[in-house]
C-alpha cells in the first residue's frame, strides 16, 4: 500500500539505507550518531530546515532535564548528550542557569554554535545528512509495513528506501504517513499552547536584577494587565541572559487553541506570536528597569510547538509514572524533570501553568516500549512524539530526555540490523549494556551531581 498521495513510481530513488532517521531535531541527531556508532552502516539523517538542531537551534538556548531539581540535584542524562554540551563547553559556550521554576539547573548555550556542533558530531559519527528535505508521504507493503519515504527538495521529489526508520519528526510525520496509531493533542486533553521565543539586546541585565528580578517582572505584568495599558497575554513569563553579553532570551508569548499540524491555523499561531513579541518589547522598553534602551533583535525560527502527536506505543508512559517514581525493567533513560503543563485558563484570558514535581528530586525510569510504536517491526519514534499521556509528557519532552531517546532508539535500531530482529524483539539487556557502555545514565546516581562554576560554568556571563 502507498499513502502518499503522489504517482509514487514517477519519483526516483535518491538512495537505499539501512536506516532512516525522519527529523533533525535533538532527538534524530542523536539517534543518527548513536546508530552509526553501534554499527548500522548506511544512516541517513532528513531535515526539513537549512540546520540541525529542531527546538534546540530554532527557537531555546537552554537544556533542561540532565539534573534532577532540588538542592541535591543528581546528574541523570549522560553519554552522547554529554558529548554534545562538552562541545559547546569546550567553544566556550556554556554556562549553567540555577534552578527556575523548580525545573532544576539549565545547561545555557549558543544557539547558532549548536548548529556547527550538530554538523561537526554527525559527520564525525559518519552519518549521512539531507537538509531542506521536507517528508510528504511513506512507502508501505501490502502488511502496512514502512518501506521507504518520500521527500520534496530544491531538486523535486525523491524516495528513500530503507529497512529501519526512526520517526523523530515532533508530529509524528512519518507515522501518520504510514497509518500508525496516535493520540492528537487537544483530543483528551487541553493541548499546551505554542509560544514565539524572542531576544533581546542592549539590556541592563545589572539594573534589572538589583530592581528585582523575576518577582518585580511578574508584578509589572500584573500591573500591566490590570490597568490595561499593554495588551499582554499573559501574566507571568520568563527571561534569562543569554550566552551574550547583553541580550536576553524569553518565554513569554502564548498562543492556545490552535492546531500545529493544520497549515492555516499554523499560519494564525506564527502570525499571533509574532504579534504579540513586539506587545512585550513595548512593554520591557515601557515598564522594566534596564530595558529602556534595548530592542528586539531575533523571533524564533518557527513558533514553538509543545505537542501535536503523540504516537501510542507498546507501553504509554503516564502521569502516575512520574509522580510514582515508576521502575521498569526495560528502561533506557531516567527523567526527573517536573511536569509542566502550559494550558490556556477556562477564560481563556491568561495562561495556567500547571506544575507536578517528582517527590524527593528523584527520577523515573522511562522503558524502551515507549519509544517502539504498537505492533511495528521497522519503527521506532524519539522525541515529542514518543508513547506518553498529555501530563506524562508534560514532564518528559525536556531535551536533555529527547536526545536520550535518540540516543536509545538509534542503538535500538543497529542491534536490530545486526540481529535481524524487530524492534519489538530487540533484547533489551543487551541494548541496556550498550547504551552504559555510551555513558548513559540508566540508575539514579547516588550522590548528588556537582553543578558548580567548574562543571559547564566557567563562561557563565
Amino acid at each position: 500500500m502507498i499513502t502518499s498521495p503522489l504517482i509514487l513510481d514517477r519519483v526516483p530513488v535518491l538512495t537505499t539505507v539501512d536506516l532512516l532517521v525522519v527529523g533533525g531535531g535533538s532527538a534524530g541527531c542523536c539517534a543518527a550518531i548513536a546508530a552509526r556508532e553501534a554499527g548500522a552502516d548506511r544512516v541517513l539523517l532528513t531535515e526539513r530546515y537549512g540546520f540541525l538542531g529542531g527546538t534546540s537551534t530554532q527557537m531555546l538556548d537552554t537544556f533542561y532535564g540532565f539534573f534532577t531539581p532540588g538542592e541535591s540535584p543528581r546528574k541523570v542524562v549522560g553519554g552522547i548528550p554529554d558529548r554534545v554540551v562538552d562541545a559547546l563547553d569546550a567553544a566556550g559556550a556554556v554556562f549553567l542557569r540555577p534552578n527556575t521554576y523548580g525545573a532544576g539547573t539549565g545547561v545555557n548555550y549558543n544557539p547558532e554554535r549548536l548548529k556547527l556542533v550538530w554538523d561537526e558530531l554527525l559527520a564525525a559519527a559518519g552519518a549521512a545528512v539531507i537538509l531542506h528535505a521536507m517528508l510528504v508521504g511513506a512507502d508501505t507493503d501490502a502488511g502496512g509495513r514502512i518501506t521507504g519515504a518520500v521527500f520534496f527538495a530544491k531538486s523535486g521529489f525523491f524516495r528513500v528506501p530503507a529497512r529501519r526508520f526512526i520517526d523523530a519528526s515532533g508530529d509524528a510525520d512519518l507515522c501518520h504517513w504510514a497509518g500508525v496509531a496516535y493520540e492528537k493533542a487537544g483530543a483528551l486533553e487541553p493541548a499546551q499552547t505554542l509560544t514565539t521565543t524572542f531576544r533581546m539586546s542592549n539590556v541592563d541585565l545589572a539594573t534589572y536584577e538589583r530592581a528585582g528580578g523575576k518577582k518585580r517582572l511578574a508584578a509589572l505584568m500584573a500591573e500591566a494587565i490590570g490597568h490595561g495599558t499593554h495588551a499582554l497575554p499573559r501574566k507571568s513569563g520568563s527571561l534569562h541572559a543569554m550566552n551574550a553579553r547583553g541580550c536576553i532570551s524569553t518565554v513569554a508569548v502564548r498562543v492556545a487553541d490552535l492546531d500545529a499540524t493544520d497549515c492555516e491555523q499554523l499560519t494564525r499561531a506564527e502570525q499571533e506570536g509574532r504579534r504579540q513579541a513586539f506587545v512585550f518589547e513595548k512593554f520591557f522598553r515601557d515598564c522594566v528597569p534596564g530595558f529602556a534602551e534595548s530592542n528586539l533583535i531575533g523571533l524564533s525560527h518557527q513558533i514553538g510547538v509543545r505537542e501535536t502527536r503523540r504516537v501510542w506505543g507498546e507501553y504509554r508512559l503516564t502521569k502516575e509514572d512520574c509522580l510514582g517514581v515508576a521502575r521498569f525493567d526495560d528502561c533506557v533513560l531516567l527523567c526527573g524533570a517536573p511536569i509542566e503543563d502550559h494550558r490556556a485558563s477556562p477564560d481563556g484570558k491568561s495562561e495556567e501553568t500547571v506544575w507536578g514535581y517528582v517527590p524527593g528530586g528523584a527520577a523515573y525510569d522511562v522503558p524502551y516500549r515507549t519509544l517502539v510504536p504498537r505492533g511495528r517491526d521497522e519503527l521506532w519514534v524519539a522525541g515529542r512524539c514518543f508513547s506518553a499521556t498529555h501530563d506524562a509528557h508534560a514532564s518528559c519532552r525536556s531535551m536533555a530526555q529527547t536526545m536520550a531517546m535518540g540516543a536509545a532508539a538509534g542503538c535500538a535500531a543497529a542491534l536490530s540490523l545486526e540481529t535481524n530482529c524487530s524492534a519489538r524483539a530487540v533484547p533489551v539487556a543487551g541494548l541496556q549494556a550498550r547504551l552504559r557502555a555510551t555513558g548513559a545514565v540508566l540508575k539514579t546516581p547516588a550522590r548528588p551531581a556537582s553543578v558548580g562554576r567548574d562543571d559547564w560554568r566557567k563562561n557563565a556571563p
